[in-house]
């Protein structure tokens, strides 16, 4: 017998993740949100990971685009974060007011952030409410230099130092 939604929801907030914004264009159309769920799933061929729920605008695009970005948040972001959590609705322009640049696609990423990957969809999987997108990762940037914004049990947190 499965497990209860909400046993695994409490379960889930004891692994600790980094934040990411996942961000896509189609038709002029730009939006993102945060994801937590986001890996690395081969270097050669590049390639990650990210799942989306399936009724977000930002599914949406990445569906019909077939492109989508990624930007891993730093510490002191996490107003960003709570942003593109849903905090501005998914109706809103997320987007508005945040310095953008892009790479190789033209999918929007954010400035500031750790790392940036720019990705084209390559395989789909739908599970249960969400679907899972691999993308070829077309380009990647990083900024070594800052720590990175961490989620853990409803709670940002920090790395000691």
């Amino acid at each position: 017998m499965p497990t209860d939604p909400e046993q695994l929801r409490r379960a889930m907030r004891q692994w600790a993740t980094g934040v990411a914004i996942v961000t896509a264009t189609h038709q002029g159309v730009s939006h993102g949100m945060t994801v937590s769920s986001f890996t690395s799933v081969s270097l050669t061929p590049p390639q990650v990971l990210i799942s989306l729920a399936q009724n977000t605008r930002t599914h949406a695009l990445v569906r019909a685009s077939q492109f989508f970005g990624v930007t891993l948040l730093a510490q002191g972001q996490q107003e960003i974060s709570d942003r593109f959590a849903g905090r501005t609705p998914d109706d809103q322009d997320r987007l508005a007011g945040l310095e953008t640049f892009t790479l190789e696609t033209g999918v929007p990423l954010l400035r500031g952030g750790l790392a940036h990957f720019d990705c084209r969809v390559i395989a789909t999987f739908t599970s249960g409410t969400h679907t899972l997108f691999i993308g070829a990762v077309l380009a990647a940037q990083s900024q070594p230099e800052a720590d990175p914004l961490l989620y853990y049990d409803r709670q940002y947190r920090r790395i000691a130092r």
